[in-house]
């Protein structure tokens, strides 16, 4: 993806005004016409959405009126919670799709086709996102698939803070730092702390203060992802936007710290702060990490998701890869960029890194 659009997705989680035209670059991006974002609380009431202006009405009438949560495609999308972004065709049958009132109201603006993903909030609520074909372009290919997968970090963080704030612009440092509802801290391009909130604060073993106003995270193997982080926007080339898992501890709790850009309208909001620092927790329930959960975090695309929870698994790269039906000089590919996107070197220390996730669970 380009900078261009990462920095597009990132603005509108601040500027909500922005999502139309974001999901018009994405949506323009993987051959889409139209394109949805939408938060529901944990009793799947509709917390808000935005359209794209094509789509806007129609989405209105369903996700206010009686259809949206209980239509048949939102049970079989929220069934489908790790799939990434999944053809909505896959998920029902036939008769079902024909019969859906969802897609009748496509049908008369001349769309066909919707791939759908929903992404679980760790505080409970469900960010469900959505593209649209006219039925000219015809069903989602595995290209077009590929390049929602690769919105989708990017839209499931922006999403995040999109739902905190109910989907409403930003107005203030300080006041949204608070009615975020988690801990966070604006930094400097320089690396140096510009405002907290008290959550933040109540956090001192995970945040420990650094050297000229600086930051760090009580935990070595995430404080290196975290400074390397700090390192590529300072260098302010290829920039990493990340999620790095930490670990818990006998005076902390696990959490996942999100790294996100503060771009265009969403700088001047925060007072010239260049980067948001968002600490979600999380709970142990599982012995190994999720897709969804590697792709939210490490920005790996699923093919990247598939050799790493191999990996994980035990397998050596060319068990991964006969099970993968890839070939080995794929697989090597695909795990030189899986150490890129983590920041680490050896396959030991990814996998070390990969079971430190497991507990990262969705709710």
């Amino acid at each position: 993806m380009n900078d261009h659009l990462i920095d597009t997705i990132y603005e509108a989680a601040f500027v909500p005004e922005q999502w139309a035209h974001a999901l018009d670059e994405v949506a323009a991006n993987s051959g889409c016409a139209s394109g949805v974002i939408a938060s529901w609380d944990r009793d799947r009431i509709p917390q808000g959405f935005r359209a794209t202006g094509l789509i806007e009405a129609t989405v209105e009438d369903h996700v206010r009126g009686a259809h949206g949560r209980d239509s048949s495609r939102f049970t079989a999308l929220h069934n489908a919670l790790e799939a990434g972004f999944i053809s909505i065709e896959s998920l029902l049958s036939r008769e079902a799709f024909d019969q859906d009132p969802i897609q009748a109201g496509l049908r008369k603006l001349g769309l066909e086709s919707q791939a759908a993903t929903a992404i679980p909030m760790p505080s409970g609520e469900l960010v469900c996102v959505s593209f649209e074909r006219y039925a000219s372009q015809g069903p989602f290919d595995t290209s077009a698939i590929a390049a929602l997968n690769n919105a989708r970090p990017h839209l499931a963080r922006a999403g995040m803070i999109a739902a905190r704030l109910g989907l409403e612009r930003a107005q203030s440092t300080v006041s949204t730092l608070h009615k975020l509802g988690l801990p966070a801290a604006v930094m400097s391009i320089s690396g140096r702390v510009l405002a907290t909130n008290a959550r933040f604060d109540a956090m001192p073993t995970t945040f420990l203060p650094s050297s000229h106003g600086g930051l760090a995270i009580g935990d070595v193997n995430a404080n290196r992802l975290f400074q390397d982080t700090l390192s590529s926007y300072k260098e302010a080339a290829d920039a990493v936007v990340r999620s790095i898992p930490v670990a818990g501890g006998q005076d902390r709790s696990a959490v996942v710290v999100h790294v996100l850009p503060l771009r265009r309208t969403a700088h001047e909001i925060f007072s010239g702060g260049d980067f948001l620092v968002v600490a979600t927790s999380v709970r142990a329930n599982a012995s190994m990490p999720s897709p969804s959960i590697l792709m939210g975090l490490f920005d790996l695309t699923p093919a990247e998701v598939k050799l790493a929870i191999a990996l994980a698994g035990g397998r050596t790269l060319q068990q991964a890869a006969i099970e993968g039906s890839i070939q080995l000089t794929t697989a090597r590919t695909y795990l030189d960029r899986i150490f890129r996107k983590t920041g680490t070197h050896q396959q030991s220390q990814l996998v070390a890194l990969l079971k430190s996730a497991h507990g990262f669970a969705s709710s």
